[in-house]
């Protein structure tokens, strides 16, 4: 049976997804687009997110997509290419990687750039796999980084997939998408089309929020001049406010609490900032880590951990990959936001 709401289908730069079937469910928020091949028989949770701009995205069949997980490529270095029956749980993260078949990547979890995945292979919830890793098929592995914790047992693999697969199904709920108050808003900033915002807001200009994003305002939200937030983060200053400023970057499936963060900063791929945190000028927080309430990260620094600690100061390549991220997210966004613009034109004309 094929169950899905009107598919949200964007193409960039004259590339649309190409799809070998519609999915078997498209639930709301999803968002497919550009340079995507999809194989059949593929299962989308609520929010969603393939993201194919700078470089392809190759899916086989089965892929099983929970809610608010994202897949994403890293402009023109590395594409994502994922196998058939792939299971990808809520709020996890393969980016810019290889994940070959049969593999289980659990909720929270995040794959990163470069990384190859060989079949058979589970993901624990809430592990990172470190950039460039390469994971041998049949074993568990967890952490963060992730380790080979053992082999699986025979019939261990269907049986977590099977899991997984039914808790992606479970939570695939409503994903409301509400009229907001865009006078915050510069004319320039872009929101993707199934970003949810509320509350006060304020985006300066060439600013970008991503599909899938929560703001919930709270004591206010205000985002800098070309400062991104990237698909399926989540905003909550929960009666505080979050600050970020200029030329920053904050990664995929991130959560911000009442934050403070400085100019020119990478707040990597599914980390968590506490409330109170201080992220100084010029600061890579690395994916997976944490902060504590009320931490300060000095600037100049790579900090990664859970806690973070300080790890090493920037060298200049980390600084010209913050600016280069910024660039390029600002291309993305004058792009798609045409491509918004035509899809909703058509979708009245229809």
């Amino acid at each position: 049976m094929t169950t899905h709401a009107a598919l949200n289908v964007l193409p960039y730069l004259g590339s649309s997804p190409q799809l070998a079937d519609p999915p078997r469910h498209a639930a709301a928020g999803h968002a497919l687009v550009g340079r995507i091949t999809l194989g059949r028989d593929a299962w989308l949770g609520a929010g969603a997110v393939i993201r194919a701009d700078g470089h392809y995205v190759r899916a086989g069949d089965g892929l099983h997509m929970g809610r608010g997980a994202t897949v994403h490529i890293a402009h023109d270095v590395y594409p994502t290419l994922i196998g058939d029956r792939v299971v990808v749980g809520a709020n996890a993260v393969v980016h810019a990687c290889t994940v070959h078949d049969d593999c289980v990547i659990e909720e929270d979890s995040v794959v990163l750039d470069g990384s190859v995945v060989e079949a058979g292979s589970v993901i624990e919830s809430a592990s990172v796999v470190f950039s460039r890793s390469q994971l041998a098929g049949g074993w568990l592995y967890a952490g963060r980084p992730a380790k080979p914790v053992r082999e699986l047992a025979p019939g261990e693999l269907a049986q977590r997939r099977a899991a997984l697969r039914a808790r992606n199904e479970a939570a695939s709920g409503e994903w409301p998408v509400v009229e907001f108050d865009a006078a915050g808003l510069d004319r320039t900033a872009f929101v993707g089309n199934t970003a949810r915002l509320h509350g006060r807001i304020e985006a300066a200009e060439k600013s970008s929020i991503w599909y899938g994003c929560l703001l919930d305002a709270g004591g206010g939200i205000a985002i800098g001049a070309r400062s991104n937030v990237q698909d399926n983060s989540v905003l909550r200053p929960a009666g505080g406010a979050i600050r970020i400023g200029v030329d920053t970057t904050i990664g995929h499936n991130v959560e911000l609490a009442g934050c403070t963060i400085g100019d020119r900063c990478l707040i990597g791929i599914g980390s968590r900032v506490a409330p109170g945190t201080v992220v100084e000028d010029d600061v890579f927080l690395a994916a997976g880590a944490t902060t504590t309430p009320g931490q300060v990260l000095a600037s100049g620094f790579l900090w990664g951990g859970q806690p973070a600690r300080e790890l090493t100061a920037l060298d200049k390549r980390k600084k010209a990959l913050v600016l280069e991220t910024i660039i390029t997210y600002c291309d993305y966004a004058e792009v798609l936001q045409r491509a918004q613009v035509e899809a909703a034109a058509a979708r009245r004309a229809a």
